[in-house]
């Protein structure tokens, strides 16, 4: 019985990961591991605009990054949001605005999935 409340906490918990970040826009999935699929975006991205595109760890062995549109920055900047799958196998990508339009940025994240 001493338990219960770990139990319920670990619950809690769960059901909070398993849900896409508030104020982000959803992609698609992959297959490929999260840091496939964000090394793709990132060089899409920087091909099409000759600029610096910053990728962010968000969880360690590259298991999350958030990859910013060029010209944005950390922490609050455009960027995608590439996260393991809440269902399975695989990798859930998204989009957060953060500001800037995502026209062609969903495109590239698209063709990464």
């Amino acid at each position: 019985m001493k338990y219960l409340p770990l139990i319920a906490l670990t619950i809690a918990i769960s059901a909070c990961a398993a849900q896409p970040p508030a104020g982000v826009q959803s992609v698609g999935q992959s297959q490929q591991p999260p840091r496939a699929v964000a090394t793709c975006i990132a060089q899409k991205w920087a091909d099409s605009s000759q600029q610096q595109v910053i990728s962010q760890n968000i969880l360690a062995n590259d298991q999350a990054m958030d990859v910013y549109v060029p010209g944005q920055q950390p922490p609050n900047g455009a960027a995608a949001v590439v996260r393991p799958s809440y269902s399975g196998k695989g990798t859930w990508v998204g989009f957060r605005a953060g500001g800037a339009g995502g026209g062609n940025a969903t495109g590239a994240i698209s063709g990464c999935l």
